[in-house]
């Protein structure tokens, strides 16, 4: 690599030799606070690739920071009848409950809130592409769909314009993919207005001997991305987004909406169930 191709990577040793860097790291949704807890865990500033991994990692997207607390309460009062038939629990890409005759069923639900309030259609569509992933992720082969949806009061504009965005978005994602949606549920009330939320769910089925967890370990281990393309949203858009709030105007908001592509998908799910059969 030439001299001046090297000047442009930001490296472990750049960063420590130029402190004083200014970094975007409010524009990628980091607090003044993380940001400070950013460079005192690595005890330098982060390079741009670390600072774009932190805001990934941190997001609310990803990280659940607002609601973990909430959320650490359901696995405090998990019983041991309720772990009976529990093969996966919480922690990994979604639960896992045998069956019997040796075989799963996988499941996953998952919020698409702030997307599908941005850009409905768009935003409720690719709630149901995360969660498909998630149980493509377990080793299954998904099924169905479900959805479970909070709206604002009925006689307002705003709220028809999200309502038939997001009923569409679930309905065309799930449709492409072959899976039928088997059941859900639907509420309007005003306190769902300017933030409805659109929880999509998905089912998998699996053996229990084909089951794959999210884990792996030790050092120079490969890894492989592969999917659709990235849209202009980036490479880090729904985090961004998920950790914002709606004070500057919804529409304005929508380039960071990511884009389905379910017929990439579709073939994905055939693609990854064929690496888990050869064990790649």
């Amino acid at each position: 690599m030439s001299e001046s191709a090297t000047a442009h990577v930001d490296s472990v040793e750049h960063a420590a030799a130029t402190p004083e860097r200014v970094q975007p790291y409010a524009a990628l949704g980091l607090t003044d606070d993380e940001y400070a807890k950013v460079r005192v865990l690595l005890g330098r500033r982060p390079t741009s690739g670390e600072l774009a991994m932190y805001s990934v990692m941190w997001s609310e997207h990803c990280s659940y920071k607002s609601s973990k607390k909430y959320l650490r309460r359901f696995g405090d009062k998990v019983t041991p009848r309720m772990r009976e038939h529990l093969m996966v629990g919480m922690g990994q890409n979604a639960g896992v409950v045998d069956i019997g005759r040796g075989w799963a069923v996988t499941f996953k639900v998952e919020s698409h809130n702030h997307p599908s309030y941005i850009e409905p259609f768009q935003g409720a569509a690719t709630g149901v592409g995360g969660i498909v992933r998630d149980i493509i992720a377990m080793g299954a082969r998904p099924v169905a769909v479900m959805d479970q949806l909070r709206f604002g009061d009925l006689g307002e504009a705003d709220t028809l314009r999200v309502v038939h965005g997001v009923v569409a978005g679930i309905a065309h994602y799930g449709n492409c993919l072959g899976l039928p949606n088997i059941g859900g549920e639907t509420v309007f009330d005003a306190v769902y207005q300017g933030n409805p939320l659109v929880n999509a769910l998905a089912v998998g089925v699996l053996k229990h001997e084909d089951l794959r967890l999210a884990n792996a370990t030790g050092a120079g281990n490969k890894v492989v991305l592969f999917g659709a393309r990235t849209g202009g949203d980036g490479i880090g858009g729904a985090s961004i987004l998920a950790s914002d709030t709606f004070s500057s105007g919804g529409p304005t908001k929508r380039p960071a909406v990511q884009v389905g592509d379910p017929f990439a998908e579709k073939v994905l799910i055939e693609c990854c169930l064929e690496l888990f059969r050869a064990n790649a």
